[in-house]
């Protein structure tokens, strides 16, 4: 049976049954748009239910692990039946898919990360990161709320003080405050996390797949409910805020100001 190809990762899947899914945008640093949230949702589902992959390794290529949200200006309609758009959002459904997924799901994080991709990572069963990983979610910035069941998943892996200095005041925390609190497990130097994480991987593939399930489920059953009461909570908020006047206006002045740094990194390089 044919492996799914996916445009915007990079996919391996070893023979030891890890599955190796990697961000693989570099030139705009593994940003997040429609397209990548349903790759990533599809390979998701695809991998808990192929019994060729034992565990899923998420990780990014080049400098970023992944920098969140690709910010265009908006352009959304506002006629749009508010149920029926957040029903089928990409983003809502990948989440859906992680918190179900049945399967150990590792996430190396080898470069800075930001937004979802910060979120995403506390649905993770393990995480490890290099020393110049850094986590950001300027969701405040840009009128934005939590997402990814980080209003929940946040306090209760950092406690209540930490979380709120990430999610609403916007503090970037370094790899070895994450360590601190929990929510990375260890650090690896940036030249060797590849290939740690991956004989890692490789080794707990060995183990019973069975008695992985069944472990994880133990693990995640009680909270699973209401994790999918915390995703529909968040996206409805979510579906509001990113429509706001507020938000609307903070995200085209941040597409402006991008778009003339650009133009002067052009006209700069034109002069050379």
């Amino acid at each position: 049976m044919s492996l799914p190809i996916f445009q915007h990762f990079d996919t391996i899947l070893h023979s030891s049954g890890v599955y190796e899914f990697a961000f693989n945008r570099p030139h705009i640093y593994n940003a997040l748009n429609e397209e990548v949230y349903k790759e990533w949702k599809d390979a998701i589902v695809w991998a808990g239910q192929d019994d060729r992959v034992k565990v899923f390794l998420l990780t990014g290529r080049g400098k970023f692990y992944c920098s969140g949200q690709e910010l265009k200006r908006p352009n959304f309609n506002d006629s749009d039946d508010k149920a029926d758009s957040i029903r089928r959002s990409p983003t809502k459904e990948l989440i859906t898919a992680l918190i179900d997924f049945p399967k150990l799901l590792i996430s190396a994080v080898n470069g800075p990360a930001y937004g979802f991709a910060v979120t995403s990572l506390a649905l993770c069963d393990v995480v490890y990161a290099t020393p110049d990983a850094t986590f950001t979610t300027p969701f405040m910035k840009l009128g934005f709320c939590a997402e990814a069941c980080s209003s929940y998943t946040f306090p209760k892996i950092m406690g209540n003080t930490l979380a709120n200095e990430m999610l609403l005041m916007g503090r970037t925390l370094t790899v070895e405050e994450m360590v601190r609190c929990g929510f990375i497990s260890r650090i690896m130097p940036k030249d060797q996390i590849h290939q740690q994480v991956l004989e890692i991987a490789e080794e707990t593939a060995k183990f019973s797949p069975t008695a992985l399930m069944v472990t994880k489920d133990l693990t995640r059953s009680g909270e699973r409910p209401l994790l999918h009461k915390v995703n529909d909570d968040e996206m409805l908020k979510l579906f509001d805020r990113v429509r706001s006047s507020e938000s609307r206006a903070t995200i085209e002045a941040f597409v402006v100001a991008s778009e003339k740094r650009k133009a002067e990194r052009q006209a700069a390089q034109s002069r050379l």
